[in-house]
């Protein structure tokens, strides 16, 4: 039995049946479009969805999107962390374009609308100097 939620896709043929798409589908491929965009660091996720990436547990891809899907209209909002340096803009135009895409692509669902909500900038790690573990008093990277 179908839940209530899932949106069904219209097609040509009705006597072949139903296709329906669960919503958390539409977040997977929604959060793998804006991920592999040049500029972003990361997506948005929950302290559950951290704490299981840490652990090893499986990596949650619909995290840092929310679907708004009502009179066959969707609306798609993605929450992202941007790397330091990136043009804002263009990156963000950069996620809506991929996500409308993939969605129509993969689903046939035109998006009304992609939000797009830069959480942070992640500045560049800086790389510590090393400390030779044979002389951890030198004064300089050389050891003398």
């Amino acid at each position: 039995m179908a839940e209530d939620n899932n949106i069904l896709i219209h097609s040509d043929d009705p006597s072949l049946g139903v296709i329906e798409i669960a919503p958390h589908v539409l977040e997977i491929v929604s959060g793998i479009a804006a991920s592999q965009v040049e500029g972003v660091n990361r997506m948005r996720s929950s302290l559950s969805t951290s704490v299981n990436e840490l652990l090893g547990r499986k990596k949650e891809h619909s995290k840092g999107v929310k679907l708004t899907y009502s009179e066959d209209k969707l609306i798609v909002d993605i929450f992202v962390y941007l790397n330091y340096g990136v043009s804002v803009p263009k990156v963000a135009l950069e996620i809506q374009d991929q996500v409308k895409q993939q969605l129509l692509f993969m689903t046939d669902l035109n998006v009304q609308e992609v939000n797009v909500h830069v959480e942070g900038v992640v500045p560049e790690k800086e790389t510590l100097s090393t400390v030779d573990p044979n002389n951890p008093f030198a004064n300089n990277e050389n050891g003398e």
